[in-house]
Parts: structure tokens; C-alpha cells; sequence
């Protein structure tokens, strides 16, 4: 348990059986009446965000987050399955609680896997990735980055939308919070 007073951006609220990430937080003392903290939560299983306003000095429950690096070892069915990398414990993380990550994940990479109570709740790649197109259509004599886009297929089978000049077996660095084509790689 934790008051309001104590609340600050990243902290986990357990309200009403959810939890709920603080993104932003005020203190608001007016000049009449008594002082209240305005926050803006975020839900950390559906993402909903909403905003809520605290009687200053109140109690709120706190959830304890467990956020740890962890290695994407294989797909066994519906789960993903990851390895704390300090421990090697196994844990198996749901398709839904993995969501669109798995679009940018492949196999010995590293993930930031949050955990409450050992219940995983949701999975977290760096801001871009480094994945291979496995195919395109060819590029033809002309194309330049400027002059549209074609779609290609990454090597987890996800299709991004590329510069035309790009061709098959190219190594490219893609954003894995919206799935935008950054630039290419050279080895």
C-alpha cells in the first residue's frame, strides 16, 4: 500500500483487480477545497488509458512488477517460450499476452518480459529490430527510395512495406512499436 503522495510515473496500481501503469501524474493544491492528485493510467494488459483523480493523502494499492530480460527460445503451440537469462527458469507466455511482438521476434533474441505474482502480462522488444526480407518482388533499373513503397515478407513471415529499390535476402531495421521500415543493413 502506498499513498497518493508517493505515486510516480512508471508505478503499478492494483485498482478494482486491474493493473494499471501511472504515465503521468499532478499534484493540484487549489486555492479552496483540498489538494488532489490528477493521473493519467495506462492498462497494462489492454492498454486502455483513462484519467483519474486521487484525494491527496489516500491509500492505493501497489502491484509488484517483475520486469526481467529474458531470452525467445520457441513457439510450443499457442505459448512462446522464454528463459530468465540469469536463472534459466522457463516460463510460457500466451500468444495474446505476447500480441504483435511476434511479428519481431526471432529465435535466442532478447525480450523484456514483465511478470506480476508469476503471471506474465506483457512482453516489451527494443524500440527496432534487424530482420531479413525473405521475399519482394524485384527492383527495377530507376527505383529510388523517394518513389513509393512494395510490400516484402520478413523472415517471421511478417509483411512490412519497403523502398522499391529493395530486393530479397536484404537485411533491414524495422520498429517494432508500429512495424515502419527504418532503413537497410550492411553486414
Amino acid at each position: 500500500m502506498a499513498t497518493t503522495n508517493d505515486l510516480k510515473n512508471g508505478t503499478v496500481l492494483r485498482i478494482d483487480g486491474q493493473l494499471w501503469t501511472v504515465i503521468e501524474f499532478q499534484h493540484v493544491k487549489p486555492g479552496k477545497g483540498g489538494a488532489f492528485v490528477r493521473t493519467k493510467l495506462k492498462n497494462v494488459l489492454s492498454g486502455k488509458v483513462v484519467d483519474r483523480t486521487f484525494n491527496a493523502g489516500i491509500k492505493v494499492e501497489t502491484a509488484n512488477v517483475d520486469k526481467r530480460d529474458y531470452q525467445y527460445l520457441y513457439k510450443d503451440g499457442d505459448d512462446f517460450v522464454f528463459m530468465d537469462t540469469d536463472t534459466y527458469d522457463q516460463i510460457h507466455v500466451p500468444a495474446a499476452t505476447v500480441g504483435d511482438a511476434a511479428n519481431f521476434m526471432l529465435e535466442n533474441q532478447s525480450a523484456l518480459v514483465a511478470t506480476n505474482e508469476g503471471v506474465p502480462l506483457y512482453v516489451e522488444l527494443p524500440p527496432s529490430v534487424v530482420l531479413e526480407v525473405t521475399y519482394t518482388e524485384p527492383g527495377l533499373q530507376g527505383d529510388r527510395s523517394s518513389a513509393g513503397t512494395k510490400p516484402a515478407t520478413l523472415e517471421t513471415g511478417y509483411e512490412i512495406q519497403v523502398p522499391l529499390f529493395l530486393e530479397s535476402n536484404t537485411k533491414v531495421k524495422v520498429d517494432t512499436r508500429d512495424g515502419s521500415y527504418l532503413g537497410r543493413v550492411n553486414d
